[in-house]
């Protein structure tokens, strides 16, 4: 769910707009001499996700693995039957003019067709993950690719991933590109056409999916040592237990659902809506084009750095469950896309001015974004011997322990982006999140949901990402955010 960013990254997303650590801190960092130390202070031996489970958190678990799936529904079926009015169906229901078993019944169902088109999808994207050697990066200047370290696990393994996220996107969206313009194998409306009966095979593989990965903690983990079990079946259930579940030496559960198949469907899915709105009305409006242009910008981001992306939080500290194989398959392509669903409802042709006003906002986020992000990457990658905002970047040198006794080094960068505000990064994140609703207008709230949501999302993953932090690196961690005591708004936050 937070992929894309994030994800957001855009997850997130994430996509994502996520952050993680490879010896660092979820805001910034560099591995330092990544070896055992000596006569240091001890630090606890474990990070991730908790341990124990409170009865608040259970009950966020319980709730959300109940209803969450309802959520999706609740907002794809207001614009089937309700024109995107997120109120009109609550109202009917109160004044008793509707039932949900009426609102359910008018919705359209599961179909095979659906089920073809949803398998034929998939199992392409497991296709281009496995058997796609990542060339681009021989071709490509500045672009990192091909077999690629991840970061160290909480027991201290070091996987390796395939890289090849950037030349499975352009394969993908060269066949749908030939398939509109030539070969006319399938409507570019297809996805539109088949949305809600879509939605239900993605939720059928992301439960699916989920479920393996529990059963497979149990019985065959892929290294028992990153292995986390509360005691709680519903919370080791939603936040996963194995931390890096794979099959085989290559298929890893974490990167392919979090980049692939919902991601890479993302731009598609807009592409299908701008089809959908030609079909309609004859003509596609600005409004439609920008949504277009900067979730495109943003998709691309994450497959250009998706080297990157393998130091972020999702990676980095997330075991892997319901919440992100679930919430890859169904939340991230249902919900990031409300706003070219909206659009196709209700096509907003925007002024010249309001429209140069929200690409602005969206470039302008997108460059503090980007620009955060490879400020910490290039100070990662230098281990400090490098130049930010024209000068040799200033640190915090601190210490950590994984649960194999090691004690690694590490920096925590008070430089740039990273001296203004912790997490700035995500400050930039959810301006473009603002950009791509205020594309929409201010007819409805239904657009604007995402920008909600990625707001709560991201601060919680602030708290959450500190409090990692802080058990990780202890004092050091204090220091730092004494030398930046702001998290995303400078004077404010």
């Amino acid at each position: 769910m937070e992929a894309s960013r994030r994800r957001s990254q855009h997850g997130a997303n994430g996509a994502n707009g996520a952050n993680g650590a490879n010896g660092a801190n979820g805001a910034n960092g560099a591995n330092g001499a990544n070896g055992k130390g000596s006569g240091q202070e001890e630090q606890p031996a474990q990070w991730g996700r908790a341990w124990e489970v409170d009865w608040f958190s259970l009950c966020s678990v319980v709730g959300l693995l109940c209803f969450a799936p309802f959520i999706v529904f609740y907002f794809v079926m207001a614009c089937d039957q309700y024109q995107c009015s997120v109120s009109q169906p609550l109202v009917e229901l109160l004044r008793g003019e509707t039932t949900l078993l009426s609102i359910w019944a008018r919705a359209p169902s599961f179909t095979w067709t659906a089920a073809k088109i949803y398998a034929v999808w998939v199992g392409f994207q497991l296709f281009l993950y496995m058997c796609v050697p990542d060339v681009s990066h021989k071709f490509i200047p500045g672009y990192v690719g091909g077999v690629q370290d991840g970061a160290r696990t909480p027991a201290g393994l070091i996987n390796k991933y395939e890289i090849n996220g950037l030349q499975c996107w352009l394969i993908t969206h060269a066949l749908w590109y030939a398939n509109a313009q030539h070969f006319l194998w399938f409507s570019p409306t297809i996805i539109f056409d088949n949305w809600i009966p879509l939605m239900w095979c993605a939720n059928i593989l992301g439960y699916a999916v989920a479920s393996f990965a529990f059963a497979k903690a149990y019985l065959f983990p892929s290294n028992s040592d990153d292995c986390k079990f509360t005691g709680n079946i519903f919370y080791n259930y939603m936040m996963g237990i194995e931390f890096n579940p794979r099959v085989g030496k290559w298929f890893d559960f974490k990167l392919f659902f979090n980049g692939r198949p919902g991601i890479v469907a993302w731009t598609l899915i807009n592409l299908s809506y701008m089809a959908k709105q030609q079909e309609l009305y004859g003509h596609v409006t600005n409004s439609m084009v920008l949504v277009n242009v900067l979730q495109a910008v943003y998709v691309l981001d994450f497959f250009w750095n998706e080297a990157w992306y393998l130091k972020t939080i999702d990676i980095c500290h997330d075991h892997f469950g319901w919440y992100l194989g679930w919430g890859d398959c169904v939340w991230l392509p249902y919900l990031y896309t409300l706003q070219g669903l909206y659009l196709v409802y209700h096509p907003v042709q925007l002024s010249s001015g309001h429209a140069l006003a929200v690409l602005l906002l969206g470039l302008v986020g997108y460059y503090i974004f980007r620009s955060a992000n490879h400020q910490k990457d290039l100070f990662r990658r230098t281990e400090g011997s490098c130049s930010i905002w024209g000068r040799k970047p200033a640190h915090i040198e601190c210490s950590y322990r994984s649960a194999d006794g090691g004690v690694h080094r590490s920096k925590l960068m008070t430089s740039g982006f990273w001296g203004v505000a912790r997490h700035l990064n995500y400050t930039g994140d959810l301006m473009g999140s603002l950009a791509y609703c205020a594309a929409c207008g201010f007819g409805h709230v239904l657009p604007y949901f995402y920008v909600v949501y990625m707001t709560i999302l991201l601060v919680h993953r602030c708290v959450r990402d500190e409090h990692r932090c802080g058990s990780k690196y202890g004092k050091d961690w204090k220091r730092y955010t004494d030398a930046v005591p702001y998290r995303l708004i400078p004077g404010v936050f």
